[in-house]
């Protein structure tokens, strides 16, 4: 078995997104794709997406899946463009429809917008396999930052999404509706327990401290050094830390539009009778 791994960094919102394919068959899967989006117009393009798809077909590979670690609130997923472009398969874990039942009354979304994931291809559950080419990919459910979140786990690679950043970063926020940090706490000891030299790779970075932005750690480095999760800090020191953390942060700039478009699996809400489709503004919910 051969695994190759491509990263895509999206500087507009310090996302990274990853091609991986198996070198013998050249099944590929992408993880965590953006949509390019322009708040003040509320234009879309797909320059980044685009990016990936020369790259995949540079290289002959022939992706079918499109895998979201989670919905994401600072993002919009460019799943559907994929879709569309491969004819691939969208998966994301089970828990999104808690995520979808949460959102979908908060943006008093449309009688005909189910939530029960059925927007998406694949619902995985914790501990299923999938498989891309010769190459496993265990499912670890890890929520907490929302319930919808998961960790792929690929050979001696994890990817993490949300779940948690570099170590100078340290995890994520359980602030929004539906998170937990003591769930969350729990989450990454699951991640942690893999063994020491894991690679894990990260969906976001900040560049903390005018450093060079970076998407690859390990698990022994996590444990031996992330700021909010490393060795000898228990669950209480935990929750007590990202109640601070979390008290302290604003609200991502991009929450209203990416959550209404991700939790239908990058979709847009129905055109209206004018034509165009519509983005929700709640006022006063958070």
């Amino acid at each position: 078995m051969a695994l190759a791994i491509e990263s895509f960094f999206h500087q507009e919102t310090n996302t990274i997104s990853h091609l991986i394919w198996d070198e013998d068959s050249r099944d590929a899967a992408i993880i965590d794709p953006v949509l390019d989006f322009e708040s003040a117009s509320g234009a879309t393009s797909t320059e980044f997406a685009d990016l990936q798809i020369k790259v995949a077909r540079d290289k002959n590979l022939n992706v079918i899946f499109c895998l979201e670690t989670h919905i994401h609130a600072d993002h919009l997923t460019a799943a559907q463009y994929l879709k569309e472009t491969f004819g691939l398969k969208v998966g994301i874990g089970s828990g999104v429809t808690e995520v979808q039942k949460t959102f979908g009354k908060i943006f008093n979304a449309e009688p005909e917008f189910l939530m029960d994931g059925s927007q998406f291809d694949l619902l995985f559950e914790d501990g299923e396999i999938l498989l891309l080419g010769s190459i496993k990919i265990s499912i670890l459910q890890v929520p907490g930052h929302t319930p919808s979140c998961c960790c792929f786990v690929v050979e001696d690679n994890a990817f993490v999404g949300d779940t948690i950043f570099m170590p100078d970063v340290g995890t994520s926020r359980c602030d929004f509706p539906g998170g937990d940090a003591r769930q969350l706490y729990a989450s990454i000891q699951r991640i942690l327990s893999l063994p020491d030299d894991t690679r894990l790779y990260i969906c976001h970075d900040y560049g903390c401290s005018g450093r060079e932005i970076a998407w690859q750690t390990t698990v022994g480095d996590e444990k031996r050094n992330n700021i909010h999760i490393r060795n000898g800090i228990s669950e209480d020191d935990y929750l007590e830390i990202r109640k601070i953390q979390d008290t302290a942060l604003c609200m991502p700039k991009l929450i209203l539009p990416s959550v209404q478009v991700n939790m239908r699996a990058g979709e847009f809400p129905p055109v209206e009778d004018n034509g165009v489709a519509f983005l929700k503004l709640p006022l006063n919910c958070f």
